[in-house]
C-alpha cells in the first residue's frame, strides 16, 4: 500500500512539475508585441506592489499576479503600445484580502510598470498609482531586430589541472 502511496506522490510531483514547465515554456516563447511580455508583467507588478504595499504599512503573507497582454494588428498601426492587464491576489499577515488590479503599459527590467493601477486591501482603496518601481532601469524587452534573432557564440574553456607529485620525504 504504501509503495502505491509513493507511486502516486511521485506522479502527482511530476505532473505538476511538466505543467509548470509548460506555463514556462509558453510564457517565455510569447510574442513580446509592443515590447510586453504578460510573465514579465506579472512578476513585477508582484514585486513592486508587494514592495509598495509594505511601504505604506500593510505586512503582506503573498501576492499572486496574472497579466494577459492585447495589442493592435502590428501592420495596421505599429506605433499603437501594447496593453497587459493584470489582476493580482493576496492576503496581508493579519487575514485581510488584497487586490491589486489595473492595466500596464510598460515594463522595465522586473523593477518597474507603469499604467493605471488600484490596490484595495479588504475592499477599501489604499493606493492608486501610474508608476510602481523604479523606471530609472533599462527596459527589459527590446524592439524585435530586423531578420529575427541573432545567434548567439558559447565560448567553452577546458583546463585540465594535475596536482604536483609530493616531495620525498627526508
Amino acid at each position: 500500500m504504501r509503495g502505491m502511496e509513493r507511486s502516486f506522490r511521485h506522479r502527482r510531483f511530476a505532473v505538476i512539475a511538466v505543467a509548470g514547465a509548460a506555463v514556462a515554456g509558453i510564457a517565455a516563447c510569447e510574442p513580446t508585441a509592443g515590447g510586453l511580455n504578460s510573465a514579465a508583467v506579472a512578476v513585477t507588478t508582484d514585486k513592486t506592489g508587494t514592495s509598495t504595499l509594505e511601504r505604506i504599512g500593510f505586512d503582506v503573507r503573498w501576492l499572486s499576479c496574472t497579466a494577459t497582454t492585447s495589442a493592435g494588428n502590428a501592420t495596421k498601426s505599429p506605433t499603437k503600445a501594447s496593453v497587459a492587464t493584470v489582476d493580482c491576489q493576496g492576503e496581508t499577515d493579519s487575514g485581510q484580502d488584497i487586490t491589486l488590479k489595473g492595466k500596464v503599459t510598460e515594463e522595465r527590467s522586473g523593477s518597474c510598470v507603469r499604467g493605471n493601477l488600484m490596490a484595495k486591501v479588504d475592499r477599501k482603496v489604499v493606493f492608486e498609482a501610474t508608476v510602481l518601481g523604479n523606471c530609472t532601469a533599462k527596459p527589459t524587452s527590446s524592439p524585435p531586430r530586423p531578420g529575427g534573432p541573432r545567434p548567439t557564440v558559447t565560448v567553452t574553456v577546458t583546463e585540465t589541472v594535475t596536482k604536483a607529485p609530493d616531495a620525498p620525504d627526508k
